[in-house]
């Protein structure tokens, strides 16, 4: 039992560093590392979370004041982790710390609710009790050793005197334990069919469990599948020999939806033993949470299933880290803590010596490179499961498409014929609404956010007008601000007007949206995909969501009715974006017994990155973008630091912006390390005005990590520089930068 006198805190403060704290005595036998205790700083209490021990000084220190849980959060191996990647991503360790917790855990006087159950067994008695139900109860209990009092109510109406009088005769024993909340409880499953190995996923296979059987220490993989070519049945297979070997494994998956059908996919699979699963992702209730956190912490839970965050779970013994769909850009966090979880899944394997397994028919490029340079090993499923080819690919050219239709007329025929030959069609168009924005016919204008430089999306379904970054919501006037003009008319197109369209012209098809509108509730996207599955929908419209994991055996058609909006983003990775979405969601067509046929509508039928999308070809197109991103030192042959200064005052953020440049820039000598960095800006952000903030941002970049990491701490100094108001972001590595 440690006895140490001080601790080291990461507090929930912003504060760059840990501190230190002594440890009174009354608290000794309490504070634990992965303890969440409250302390002093300055003339206010703070959450915090003890990390490590430490030495005391001279210097006297201040007592911790409580500790909050009875029990750690998490371990001391996890502690060294967050703190590594806190330091990485430049965020403050103790926020950094409450980011990785369960939601409800940074207030100091939360203690999220722990459920009672009680359970029931029978004592070792020959004779049998004299009243029938009694009888009935009992034989009910011995036939499952141990019954909970929720179990009993399914069973039996009203159980309770029953059960008193059973334990009053000495029949019954009753213990009250701790019942965890299981979100996916009435879930169903299929009986798992087994599925023989095709040669490349037998080969990929061996290689994983070489490397789980060897000495422990860290390996990675990039399993490099195209669509439909059995990576979760590797993938599977991994974390069985995992799990026969005694340890943990974790499985990250990119979008929160998906995780019902990867339930009942892992239920099934191992239905024959008792594998423990637990789930974690912010859409979960903070109790459903709370409860898989600490069942995991405790050494309960033999697999996680989770989005990004559940890259920080507790697991003691964690033998495989899976990161499925690692192109996916939903793995790294958008605002305050700006980890990537697939990046952090390799940190994490190198420091816990375990091995790492990164899937995708599209990896990034520089996961890629990576596998390229001998970092990761390669592993390549290149052909379909069971001998399916993969879909044929068509550019339709929208500049010979005559009318106000959203749909081509080879489109449209091709719907017809999926419709009368009984197959199912997704129709991808990666934008929410009914329309981008409402225009006043009159003057040209168009009605803008207050709160950022955007336009607002109209929804006819809601009837108001939407900004999707700061959720500045309106009902659309009778009339134009500007010129008092009536004639305000949607513009452009969104999945609302498409599912209006496929409505009125194909009036006997079963439609239906998914999109963050229409699967914004608990549940709702699982039953989207469970009416897919039972073939009650013929069309399914919808965004990018639809592209991603989806495994739909009777979709034949796929149909994208816009390429070119994210080819014209001011983004180096412009391109990249474009061949994996449109490829990815191409390869939901034709995974069953039928072939599939995709149709993308675009104006650019000469762009090389849809060339590449039509012939299916990864390696190409890798190659080109690759040789381009060289010559420009842009990732993977270098790095990238966004600095983002924001605040109230327009005048206030660009002045420091000017200041932060100029001090990067002093004291650079032509051949040292800081001239190693290439400054971009000061300049506007994509969005100069997000929430009421005015914004601008300097781009560092740089072929090597060592000169960055030398300008961030120039960074890190400028902090106590800036003016009251502004507020400086840095985002390492980062994905997106509007």
């Amino acid at each position: 039992m440690q006895q140490a006198q001080a601790a080291e805190i990461a507090v929930v403060a912003p504060l760059d560093k840990t501190l230190s704290y002594a440890i009174p005595a009354a608290l000794a036998e309490e504070v634990r590392i992965g303890s969440r205790v409250r302390v002093p700083l300055g003339r206010r209490q703070v959450v915090g979370y003890v990390l490590g021990w430490m030495e005391p000084g001279d210097t006297p220190l201040k007592d911790i004041l409580e500790v909050i849980d009875p029990h750690p959060l998490f371990h001391a191996h996890h502690a060294a982790f967050y703190l590594r990647a806190a330091r990485y991503y430049v965020y403050p360790p103790g926020q950094a710390v409450r980011t990785a917790l369960p939601a409800g855990l940074s207030a100091l006087d939360s203690k999220p609710s722990v459920l009672r159950d009680k359970l029931y067994r029978a004592t070792a008695r020959d004779d049998e009790p004299q009243g029938v139900r009694q009888r009935e109860v009992l034989a009910f209990i011995r036939a499952g050793k141990q019954v909970s009092l929720s179990q009993l109510r399914q069973q039996f109406p009203m159980p309770h005197a029953v059960l008193q009088r059973l334990m009053e005769l000495e029949f019954l024993q009753v213990e009250e334990v701790e019942r965890c909340r299981d979100p996916f409880a009435e879930i169903n499953v299929d009986n798992h069919q087994p599925v023989d190995l095709n040669p490349a996923q037998q080969q990929a296979v061996t290689q994983i469990e070489e490397a789980l059987d060897g000495p422990g220490s860290f390996r990675s993989f990039l399993l490099h599948g195209v669509t439909g070519s059995g990576k979760t049945e590797v993938y599977l297979r991994a974390i069985a020999r995992t799990l026969e070997l005694g340890r943990q494994a974790l499985m990250l998956v990119p979008e929160i939806a998906l995780t019902p059908q990867l339930v009942a996919r892992f239920r099934s699979w191992f239905q024959d033993h008792d594998v423990r699963l637990a789930v974690l992702h912010s859409g979960l209730s903070d109790g459903e949470r709370y409860d898989a956190w600490r069942q995991v912490a405790r050494g309960d839970i033999d697999v996680v299933i989770g989005a990004r965050s559940a890259v920080f779970a507790p697991l003691p013994d964690l033998g495989l880290i899976v990161v499925d769909e690692e192109h996916d850009g939903s793995y790294k966090q958008s605002e305050g803590f700006r980890y990537n979880a697939r990046d952090l899944a390799l940190m994490r394997g190198q420091m816990d010596k375990t091995v790492v397994l990164l899937g995708s028919a599209t990896p990034v490029l520089t996961t890629y490179q990576r596998a390229l340079d001998g970092h990761l090993t390669h592993l390549q499923l290149p052909e379909r499961t069971a001998e399916r080819k993969l879909p044929q690919v068509q550019l339709v050219d929208l500049s010979e498409h005559e009318g106000e239709s959203l749909l081509s007329e080879a489109l449209q025929k091709a719907l017809a014929e999926a419709l009368l030959a009984g197959e199912q069609t997704l129709l991808l168009l990666n934008r929410r609404g009914y329309a981008p924005f409402l225009l006043c016919h009159d003057c040209g204008a168009s009605l803008r956010c207050p709160n950022c430089d955007i336009t607002l999306t109209y929804s006819q379904v809601q009837r108001s007008l939407r900004c999707h970054y700061c959720d500045f919501r309106q009902r659309p006037p009778e009339s134009c601000e500007r010129c008092s003009g009536v004639r305000l008319l949607p513009e452009g197109m969104g999945t609302e007007r498409l599912e209006e369209e496929i409505r009125q012209n194909f009036p006997e098809a079963r439609v239906a949206r998914m999109d963050r509108d229409t699967t914004s509730r608990k549940g709702a996207h699982h039953r989207l995909v469970e009416k897919m599955m039972t073939g009650e929908i013929d069309v399914l419209i919808g965004t990018q969501m639809i592209a991603k994991g989806h495994d739909f055996p009777a979709v034949t058609l796929v149909g994208v009715l816009n390429a070119d909006t994210a080819l014209n983003l001011p983004d180096f990775r412009s391109a990249e974006r474009v061949f994996s979405l449109l490829s990815q969601v191409a390869g939901r067509a034709g995974r069953g017994d039928r072939p599939g046929r995709v149709m993308i509508q675009t104006y650019a039928v000469d762009n090389y990155a849809l060339d590449f999308v039509t012939r299916h070809d990864y390696q190409g197109f890798a190659a080109l973008e690759l040789s381009q991103r060289q010559a420009l030192y842009y990732p993977p042959f270098g790095y990238l630091v966004n600095l983002v200064l924001s605040g109230n005052d327009e005048s206030k953020v660009h002045n420091a912006a000017e200041q932060l440049a100029a001090n990067l820039t002093s004291g650079a000598v032509i051949g040292s390390m800081d001239m190693a960095v290439e400054i971009l800006g000061p300049a506007p952000c994509l969005l100069p005005r997000l929430r009421n903030k005015h914004r601008m941002q300097i781009l560092l970049k740089a072929e090597q990590r060592e000169p960055l990491r030398r300008q961030i701490e120039k960074v890190s100094r400028f902090r106590s520089q800036l003016p009251a108001g502004v507020v400086l972001t840095v985002d390492v590595d980062p994905v997106d930068m509007f």
